[in-house]
């Protein structure tokens, strides 16, 4: 695993370069995870593929900087994504003709070699990832493309510093067959981790949405050393599942975000995940994570509604997300149906970080919940047992979230629990990231990274500390009760979605078990 010093992020590891037979040896890369994507060119707008924008990504320590070679009509290797540059096909046309048109920056259109040649001045930290685009003319141009690029490499021997990526399997393959040790990473998204390996090559470099549909990819590229790529994400969200995942490389066009949300990420904090659910199916939660509270007693709080167990209609996944409906429809004696999701006896927790990103429901009367009890709740009971609230909600007051533990000798039936809330803007409308920071001395809950509540450890007894066991995860939307339905229910607000884009436990490498 990485670990990255959090106050000094974007700092590589030294360098150290010697050079043995005119080749370069030992070159040592930053210690992160951001490829930019055409280089580092959105943020001071500036041309994508140009020099300015490769000489911004070393600048800022990326650990890679991507960039596409095509052929022109007279054999010269350049540098631009497209077909196309300035409506002339590059293929078709030779390279004087090309450079009569500047960049925006008033850059010509570098060739290969001169793009090499800055990536190698003052660069200790960057790699230069090498996207060979398929020749539009035929499958035997791309070969021949591939072999100049490795020819023209080892020219300027700065083999290590190259990272070959192509859609064109048959040309990796070739780099492979021409040079055994080329670093290699394949862009279709349609190979598993296995036969990658099998045909000697490096690296899956897929988009995002490739390792989400298939997620089990992610520890087969793991177990079989294969590195793990994603293009292109831009999306913080996107961003932090990917280090969550310990992905080796996040290809993008906003690599200062990207440093600044390793700055945030439990992983880069010298934690690992440990347990997680992403919501990337469809249909009921997935039975081996969650199982279901189920009935219409009221839950201790005079609840209205009667909670089902394994109806869509009430919980369902779709599009990346959890969604837990409360609707107004009669079933047991309750006017109200919802559901309430436990995590099953092989999920509980004790100690760690605990993030759930969700978009929460409006209307007077929901009382939406991310919670845990002690496992030893069915032996001594509530309160004894304790109870960790990492959020709740209620309708009534909109603007307001809710961060509480209640043990035997602090809970709301004494008017004592440990409880803090926080202002939210737009719970309703927009995902927030509600978490807790749980150690043995202490719990921290958070908001979108923000510290609201902090809750020490007096070491007196389990009346005031029952939180040194496993606890077990409940999410939940509730309607009306004590606290839910203090000012009524409004029943035009039906159906009532309670969305989660993702649940992540993370604990730190020492207590993994």
């Amino acid at each position: 695993m990485r670990i990255v010093n959090i106050v000094l992020v974007a700092v590589c590891l030294s360098a150290c370069i010697s050079v043995v037979n005119g080749a370069e040896k030992n070159m040592a890369f930053a210690d992160d995870p951001v490829v930019s994507h055409r280089g580092a060119w959105k943020k001071n707008a500036l041309p994508e593929n140009s020099i300015a924008s490769l000489k911004h990504a070393i600048e800022i320590q990326c650990a890679g900087s991507e960039f596409d070679v095509r052929m022109t009509a007279d054999d010269s290797l350049i540098i631009n994504h497209d077909p196309n540059y300035n409506k002339l096909p590059i293929e078709k046309t030779n390279y004087a003709d090309l450079i009569a048109f500047k960049l925006s920056n008033e850059e010509k259109l570098p060739t290969f070699r001169e793009y090499l040649l800055a990536g190698k001045e003052n660069n200790t930290t960057t790699r230069l990832v090498c996207e060979i685009k398929p020749s539009e003319i035929s499958k035997e141009r791309g070969i021949i493309i591939a072999s100049k690029v490795l020819q023209l490499v080892k020219e300027l021997n700065i083999q290590q510093r190259l990272v070959y990526i192509s859609f064109d399997y048959d040309i990796l393959k070739k780099l492979i067959e021409l040079e055994p040790t080329v670093t290699t990473q394949y862009l279709g998204s349609d190979k598993s981790p296995e036969q990658l390996k099998a045909d000697g090559i490096s690296g899956a470099d897929y988009h995002f949405s490739a390792f989400k549909a298939h997620p089990e990819w992610i520890e087969s590229a793991k177990k079989n050393h294969i590195a793990l790529n994603a293009w292109t994400v831009n999306d913080v969200a996107d961003m932090d599942w990917l280090l969550a995942n310990n992905f080796d490389f996040i290809t993008t066009n906003e690599p200062e975000l990207l440093f600044e949300r390793m700055k945030l990420s439990p992983v880069y904090k010298g934690m690992k995940l440990f347990w997680n659910d992403e919501f990337n199916y469809k249909g009921l939660p997935d039975s081996s994570k969650w199982s279901y509270n189920v009935g219409g007693n009221g839950w201790g709080n005079n609840e209205a509604q009667y909670y089902t167990e394994k109806d869509t209609l009430n919980a369902q996944a779709g599009n990346g997300t959890l969604k837990i409906i409360a609707r107004k429809q009669t079933k047991g004696n309750k006017k109200y149906t919802s559901a309430r999701l436990v995590t099953s006896n092989k999920a509980e927790f004790k100690y760690g970080k605990i993030e759930v990103r969700a978009k929460l429901p409006r209307g007077l009367g929901t009382w939406p919940a991310i919670w845990m009890l002690g496992k030893n709740m069915h032996e001594v009971g509530w309160p004894a047992c304790g109870e960790i609230d990492i959020m709740e909600h209620v309708g009534y007051q909109n603007d307001s979230i809710f961060g509480t533990v209640h043990t035997k000798a602090y809970n709301h039936t004494i008017g004592t629990q440990k409880v803090k809330s926080i202002f939210i803007l737009n719970p309703y409308d927009q995902f927030h990231v509600y978490s807790i920071d749980w150690a043995p001395e202490q719990i921290d809950f958070s908001m979108d990274g923000i510290v609201y509540n902090h809750i020490v450890n007096e070491h007196l007894s389990t009346k005031e500390w029952p939180l040194d066991q496993p606890f077990f995860l409940i999410l939940n939307l509730a309607i009306g009760g004590g606290w839910g339905g203090k000012m009524g229910i409004d029943d035009s607000i039906f159906p009532a979605v309670f969305e989660v884009d993702y649940v992540r436990v993370f604990k730190s490498k020492d207590n993994i078990k």
